[in-house]
């Protein structure tokens, strides 16, 4: 009889400890999912096509239609939303907002003062040979370097400009190094942004550096230092885009670990 009570207890245990065993796995699992909606402030409607990027996880996604969007997170994570006509936002995940259902993310549209813009067109004159001289020219050179699959932009075309991309890349003493060598966890974030095609097409249509500067935790000026001693000309540093200056840095950074471990 006692053996008998002995089985019966063991199995009401096994059958309270299941459950609970399987709530907390659910539980668990269900964190690395976020979803939320994401709203206008002033109408409450839903904005749709807004991007948001997991700045810990690195990896992002657009609302649909209705403004909601789901993505890996975890809790402290912080999501980055960018929208075009609306201020970006910075949200900390919190443990309430992973367990329970129905969170909303207002945005608050900017309210920008468009000055008076004087349009002032070239005098063209319908001929080629003429109206081919008016069109601003961009002056950067490319060099190549044996050995090395990218060329180098380098500004002018002087002896002095070969001797600075020359220099930068074959000088173990050059400012690449300490740039690189003081930030390399931001670096190291290059490859997996790259791998996004949400992160991808989002960067591909900003020029402001404001999402890449989240992204990499860098400044402004350090972007373009990097930039200026990676022998890119001042004119692609303004003009590109914010994809065009990730690959860039990324470029830059591979050679430069390839030729560090020289």
């Amino acid at each position: 009889m006692k053996k008998h009570l002995t089985g019966i207890s063991a199995l009401l245990l096994l059958s309270f400890s299941v459950p609970t065993w399987a709530q907390v796995t659910s539980e668990q699992g269900a964190a690395d999912r976020f979803e939320a909606k994401v709203l206008d402030s002033e109408t409450d409607l839903p904005l749709e096509n807004v991007h948001i990027i997991n700045l810990n996880q690195v990896v992002g996604t657009v609302t649909d239609a209705e403004g909601n969007f789901q993505m890996r997170a975890a809790v402290n994570d912080t999501l980055y939303l960018t929208y075009l006509g609306y201020k970006s936002q910075k949200v900390r995940v919190t443990n309430d907002m992973l367990r329970f259902e129905g969170t909303e993310i207002s945005l608050t549209e900017l309210a920008l003062a468009l000055e008076e813009v004087i349009v002032r067109p070239y005098q063209l004159t319908g001929y080629l040979e003429v109206d081919v001289k008016y069109l601003p020219v961009n002056t950067a050179y490319q060099y190549s370097i044996s050995g090395l699959n990218a060329s180098y932009e380098a500004g002018t075309k002087n002896p002095s400009a070969v001797t600075k991309v020359l220099g930068a890349i074959l000088n173990p003493a050059d400012l690449l190094r300490n740039l690189f060598g003081k930030k390399p966890a931001q670096m190291r974030k290059l490859r997996k942004i790259k791998e996004d095609d949400k992160i991808r097409d989002l960067l591909a249509s900003k020029f402001d550096r404001a999402t890449l500067t989240e992204l990499l935790q860098l400044d402004r000026m350090d972007i373009d230092d990097i930039l200026i001693n990676c022998n890119y000309s001042q004119s692609f540093i303004k003009t590109a885009n914010d994809l065009q200056i990730l690959d860039a840095m990324s470029t830059c950074y591979e050679e430069y670990k390839v030729l560090n471990r020289n």
